[in-house]
């Protein structure tokens, strides 16, 4: 059974995972730890007497928001209009990444937090699919869209989100209705490619620049 922290100890680790939470968001996962120490106000002997390292660090910070676009895509899977529950979903999932830069890397290719991200990818897989196929049905989307296809809009309206922030925040969104009404039914236009595989969406994002600024995943 682990001891509780000290007062100063707990006010200590509190003001790390405040300033990593903002320099995360602000500049993506590869802040140090050194830096995180710095903007926390303790020293670095602190900040690794807290967390062994800046794995354990992310794991501590994220394990909360980690789980929130899962959970997300569940709430969004119970709406009865099953368009509605997607767009929601895209719409709520763009909204999370676009104000987090770390958040977006963990879901977008950072090799950080793998497992918990790999749990959160196997939630939202069965959510995403049962959308698809009720607005199918329904006839209220095209039916050539693919469960992959979903993250790929999402990674392009977060890149839109990230090139526009300092000019509108929001125009994101008109580019998110434009997407819905591509998805909409009926007669749309013939695709001229198939939906990714989820394989090849895994190595499309492993083949990401490491230097470059990730558009939806850092």
């Amino acid at each position: 059974m682990s001891r509780p922290l000290r007062a100063d100890a707990e006010r200590n680790r509190r003001r790390l995972l405040d300033a990593a939470a903002a320099l995360f968001a602000r500049k993506g996962l590869g802040v140090g730890l050194d830096e995180i120490a710095r903007q926390a106000g303790v020293g670095v002997g602190t900040a690794y007497r807290r967390f062994a390292g800046k794995e354990e660090l992310i794991e501590a910070l994220f394990e909360d928001r980690l789980e929130q676009i899962p959970a997300l895509a569940e709430r969004s899977a119970a709406d009865p209009d099953a368009f509605a529950g997607l767009a929601a979903f895209i719409e709520g999932a763009v909204e999370l990444q676009s104000t987090d830069q770390g958040l977006k890397e963990l879901f977008f290719g950072s090799p950080h937090a793998a497992a918990r991200v790999g749990e959160a990818r196997e939630r939202i897989f069965p959510a995403v699919e049962d959308m698809l196929a009720r607005a199918k049905a329904a006839g209220q989307l095209r039916p050539d869209v693919g469960e992959t296809d979903v993250g790929l809009i999402q990674f392009m309206l977060t890149a839109i989100a990230d090139i526009t922030a300092d000019a509108d925040p929001a125009v994101w969104r008109r580019y998110l209705r434009l997407v819905l009404d591509g998805l909409r039914t009926p007669e749309p236009g013939e695709m001229p490619a198939p939906a990714l595989s989820r394989e090849a969406l895994d190595v499309v994002v492993r083949a990401l620049p490491r230097g470059v600024k990730r558009p939806g995943g850092g």
